[in-house]
């Protein structure tokens, strides 16, 4: 069953559109990689899935009974995030505040899950350290945990793995592949191509063209042959 449809977007800032003519589906248990060169309009697109813009045309619809603040969000860390001065208990918790509704403070369930996230990630003997003190690969996991108290329904990421060196990278594509094994629905993206076709079951290439379709699909495409290099090769 569809979880999220969009339908003939058209994104921008201020009226004046990036990207347009953008169609797609994800089901359930779908891993989608949207991939595209620099300022393609990928990020912009997370944004407007999230609702913190709002598309200059076309139609969003949520299905599968998935409510717009049921979503867990990993975003692009920036240098002051990465410098945030909580602990990494807090942190993850705050994935929790969507639950609360007007309660000014956790239930125990919500504690709970919090733990439960933070032993799924491998982070718990960090859960009093403070944020800022952690590894790059270290921070992206208690970002992830965060997300999984939102939702074990879907996950955006926007980048997960930039920035990390390539150890941490292959842990953390793993970490993704496993909990989309479980069934939770990825919405990745990526810049790099090689892992969306390595990892993805479906992948939106956005630009001047669009695509959309399995990952089958994108390798016979056209445009996979323009933005792919030959296995083994590497794109610079």
């Amino acid at each position: 069953m569809a979880q999220l449809i969009c339908t003939d977007l058209i994104l921008g800032y201020e009226g004046r559109p990036v990207l347009s003519g953008v169609s797609f589906s994800v089901d359930a248990g779908n891993y989608l990689c949207v991939v595209g060169e620099n300022g393609s309009g990928k990020s912009t697109l997370m944004k407007t899935i999230l609702g913190l813009l709002k598309p200059l045309g076309g139609k969003i619809t949520w299905g599968d009974g998935l409510r717009e603040n049921e979503i867990g969000y990993l975003p692009q860390q920036t240098v002051v995030q990465k410098d945030f001065p909580a602990t990494v208990w807090e942190i993850v918790l705050s994935g929790c505040q969507g639950r609360t509704g007007r309660r000014p403070f956790y239930n125990r369930s919500e504690k709970e899950l919090a733990r439960q996230n933070m032993e799924q990630m491998g982070i718990t003997p960090f859960s009093r350290r403070c944020y800022r003190e952690l590894s790059g690969g270290q921070q992206q996991r208690v970002l992830l945990a965060r997300a999984l108290c939102a939702t074990r329904k879907i996950l955006l990421m926007d980048e997960p793995v930039s920035g990390l060196d390539p150890l941490v990278t292959a842990e953390m594509y793993e970490l993704i592949r496993r909990l989309n094994q479980e069934g939770v629905t990825i919405i990745m993206v990526s810049h790099d191509v090689a892992a969306a076709v390595r990892y993805a079951s479906h992948v939106l290439h956005v630009g001047s063209e669009v695509f959309f379709g399995t990952v089958q699909e994108y390798r016979n495409s056209e445009m996979s042959k323009r933005f792919m290099l030959p296995e083994g090769g590497n794109r610079t």
